[in-house]
């Protein structure tokens, strides 16, 4: 009922606007949520909108409008409930091997308006979540490191908190209990009331001054990352709070081919041996970002055949990783073009071709990319049943009200039978996902040049400022329209490489980009000045770049990024981030 209530997917009203509840906007939500039951939990007769109660008999699930009668039309998708036979506190179904919850409670505000007093439907969403050390995180020290790791190990204690404050409120978030329900045969059983927690290393590239080695060299990142983050993990080993099968799930990303993907398996085998872990106790889901992982997917696998549980694609790293690696091969298309590119529709369509043809459905993930307007969930709902048809069994979204909301799809799309559909198909061909994304002669106007800089500059300057000023490495970043769209590190790649490649190829000068920079720093500090968020943070107020661009160690990196980039490898942006984030912390320190 919140992620119905609280966006816009229920049409907004001049009283839904206000910190008022909208009686009306209130009836909406409870239409939909009947709605929803009526399509994929249809009754014998009655309406689900007109009920009035539940009970339950000799397991069955009965269905009340005064005093009239009916069961599901489907019995097998009651599961069970909890508080009494005649009158129970919750109602479990399930379809589609997702469960539902509908919770009575004549005593709650929600349910005032409600015939049945149902106070929320409770949909199991969000069944896996990646807590991000890598894209997401500005860490660059000791001290952001730890931060990281402090809160894996709280996770898998099962003891992390966070408190926070709203509307005047304070409020405490902490792991939820199990789910417990009596089903249909009288038995007492359990779901599970958290998601199974994967945590993201970070690739194989950078060095972090976190621990230093005795040649005086900084250790590996990843390597600390493999270590640290397992031995964590060893708290969940006992209490199984997480995995029920005794495992740690570690999203590792950025790898070129199978020689990196062997690099991985050796160095987690190496963690096992040193923690007196079982071999293969750390499974590995393998980020589809890169251009040689792409083409050579099916051997990544093999490399990690007794750890893989995922394989996702990652359109924006990847099209950074096809800019860098084919950068002299000419002029790339524009960035909003990408998406209908040969190259990309090959890439989204290998990754699950290959993923089916090694066995992983219903056994393994095959995931897609990222939704990410939190603010547009009606756009997302519309949208985002792509992936599912595109055949992915999971999907990211940017919060846990867009989980809630992206789990219906999996209520209108039998995800298992829609894989076994595209089994048929042919697969995607490595001649047009090795196709290289240029501008075929062109002749864009000064006006379109300006556009498409102006775009990725903004984003590129928006989420620099919060990186290397605050720290910052994820939040909702304004775009050139003022929509906000939750970005991480793999924004920065493509619009840094993009704009490296057009100076590169003379689509634009150097001066005209530092030009339009400065612009657009300009527009990015009107957008962040009034964002209370800044103070609220306890990171200080906001620093404008464009009162002192020479000063200004955000705008330098941002130009940075696009000046060197041709030179970065892989066209990765943390080198520069962590040397720029490093400067800036020295000077507020």
């Amino acid at each position: 009922y919140d992620s119905l209530y609280g966006t816009d997917i229920i049409e907004q009203s001049e009283d839904s606007t206000s910190q008022r509840y909208d009686p009306l906007r209130g009836e909406m939500v409870i239409k939909y949520g009947r709605d929803f039951l009526k399509k994929h939990f249809p009754l014998e007769s009655l309406e689900w909108l007109n009920i009035t109660g539940f009970k339950i008999n000799n397991g069955s699930l009965i269905v009340l409008k005064d005093d009239l009668e009916t069961t599901l039309k489907n019995k097998d998708k009651f599961i069970g409930h909890r508080g009494e036979v005649n009158d129970p506190s919750a109602i479990i179904l399930k379809n589609n091997n997702l469960h539902i919850e509908i919770i009575i409670d004549p005593n709650a505000f929600s349910a005032r308006q409600d015939s049945a007093k149902i106070s929320d439907i409770i949909v199991e969403a969000a069944v896996s979540t990646i807590c991000d050390n890598e894209d997401s995180v500005a860490a660059v020290d000791a001290d952001d490191k730890i931060i990281c790791y402090r809160n894996w190990l709280g996770l898998m204690k099962g003891d992390l908190k966070s408190t926070f404050e709203k509307n005047g409120k304070s409020y405490e978030r902490k792991l939820n209990p199990d789910r417990s329900y009596i089903s249909k045969d009288g038995k007492g059983l359990k779901l599970h009331g958290r998601s199974l927690l994967l945590v993201r290393n970070v690739g194989h590239l950078m060095t972090n001054s976190a621990i230093i080695l005795n040649d005086g060299s900084e250790i590996p990142e990843g390597i600390m990352d493999a270590f640290i983050t397992t031995a964590a993990y060893l708290h969940d080993f006992k209490r199984k709070g997480n995995s029920r099968t005794g495992s740690v799930y570690i999203v590792k990303p950025k790898m070129h081919g199978p020689d990196e993907t062997a690099f991985t398996d050796l160095i987690f085998s190496k963690v096992e041996d040193v923690l007196e872990l079982e071999k293969y106790t750390c499974k590995i889901g393998i980020m589809d970002e890169e251009r040689r992982t792409s083409s050579n997917l099916k051997e990544c696998i093999r490399t990690l055949k007794n750890r893989v549980f995922f394989i996702n694609t990652g359109f924006l790293d990847r099209t950074g990783d096809e800019m860098h690696t084919s950068m002299e091969a000419g002029p790339m298309i524009k960035k909003g073009d990408m998406k209908s590119s040969k190259w990309i529709n090959a890439y989204e369509n290998n990754n699950v071709d290959i993923g089916l043809e090694c066995g992983f459905s219903g056994v393994a993930q095959i995931g897609k990319g990222m939704w990410a307007m939190p603010d547009k969930m009606k756009d997302m709902m519309e949208q985002k049943t792509g992936h599912l048809k595109a055949g992915a069994n999971c999907a990211w979204v940017p919060s846990p009200t867009a989980a809630a909301l992206h789990a219906l799809h999996y209520h209108e799309i039998n995800i298992f039978d829609q894989q076994k559909e595209l089994q048929k198909r042919e697969a995607a061909k490595l001649d047009d996902l090795l196709t290289i994304p240029v501008a075929d002669r062109p002749n864009w106007s000064v006006e379109e040049i300006n556009s498409e800089i102006s775009n990725s500059a903004q984003t590129l300057l928006g989420y620099v400022v919060r990186w290397i000023d605050h720290g910052v490495g994820c939040s909702k970043v304004p775009d050139i329209n003022n929509i906000g769209l939750m970005e991480d590190r793999a924004t920065l790649r493509i619009s840094s490489q993009h704009i490296a490649n057009w100076v590169h190829h003379g689509i634009c000068s150097k001066e005209q980009v530092i030009e339009i920079m400065k612009n657009m720093a300009k527009i990015v500090d009107n957008q962040n000045k009034n964002d209370g968020a800044y103070t609220r943070s306890g990171r200080g107020s906001y620093e404008m770049m464009s009162e002192n661009f020479d000063k200004s160690i955000a705008f330098k990196t941002a130009c940075d990024l696009i000046f060197k980039g041709k030179e970065q490898p892989s066209g990765y942006t943390e080198p520069l981030l962590h040397l720029n984030r490093l400067l800036k912390k020295s000077t507020q320190n």
